[in-house]
């Protein structure tokens, strides 16, 4: 089958995102070939998002409120018992990633290849990317990945990534229990276990700063290291 027919399931979780979230659906809606089913998971917010949601119902297949937040990692399992498609994309509800690497992504996930990662710095000099916002989220993205990796026997360059894509039945197979940030090293890890490779691909990443209303923190960093042991040793 060729890629560009098969279904693409979009997972959004949205917290507080009024500023970015209406546009950001317009651009994935603008993306032409690709066979959409839109998930956007509003995770408690409560600056207006909900309302900007309701009020743009075209853009998206399924909306799914949660009455408090609950955390990026619960709006994703939330979505997961709703998936149709054949291959399962996450998205954040910012401007950092551009949607128009869905083609690329979906150009290189087989059967061979049932994983992939858009990687923010693969084929970049990491300490010199424009890209990011700081050097400490540089140096602390750069030394989770090193960890993740010697953990997982993997060879990637950004295991934290928000754009991460898989075959449906691989996605499905993986039972999710992390509720906050910590759902990248979580099924990372649940990926290795499971003898899976994950190919790389390059993106495009414009980040932002706290001030723009970047949300994860350096807490989210030693949840992550935590979930990176509790599920290589501990499960």
């Amino acid at each position: 089958m060729n890629n560009f027919k098969k279904k693409l399931s979009i997972i959004i979780p949205v917290y507080n995102e009024k500023k970015t979230i209406e546009k950001l659906l317009k651009k994935i809606n603008e993306l032409k070939n690709i066979n959409k089913q839109i998930i956007v998971v509003n995770d408690g917010s409560s600056d207006g998002t909900k309302q900007i949601l309701e009020e743009n119902k075209i853009f998206y297949s399924i909306l799914i409120n949660h009455k408090k937040n609950l955390g990026k990692g619960a709006a994703i399992q939330s979505a997961q018992k709703l998936v149709m498609g054949d291959v399962v994309l996450i998205q954040d509800a910012d401007l950092e990633y551009d949607p128009r690497d869905y083609y690329k992504m979906l150009s290189l996930i087989n059967k061979k290849n049932k994983v992939i990662y858009g990687s923010r710095v693969l084929g970049k000099k990491r300490y010199l990317s424009k890209n990011f916002t700081s050097l400490i989220r540089i140096f602390f993205n750069h030394i989770l990945t090193f960890i993740s990796n010697i953990l997982n026997n993997q060879n990637l360059t950004d295991a934290h990534t928000c754009y991460k894509m898989f075959l449906k039945d691989i996605f499905l197979n993986i039972k999710l229990e992390e509720n906050g940030f910590s759902f990248c090293p979580e099924i990372t890890t649940k990926i290795a276990l499971k003898k899976i490779s994950i190919r790389e691909v390059a993106i495009r990443y414009h980040g932002r700063s706290y001030n723009e209303g970047k949300k994860i923190n350096f807490m989210d960093g030693i949840y992550a290291l935590r979930t990176l042991f509790k599920y290589r040793f501990f499960k």
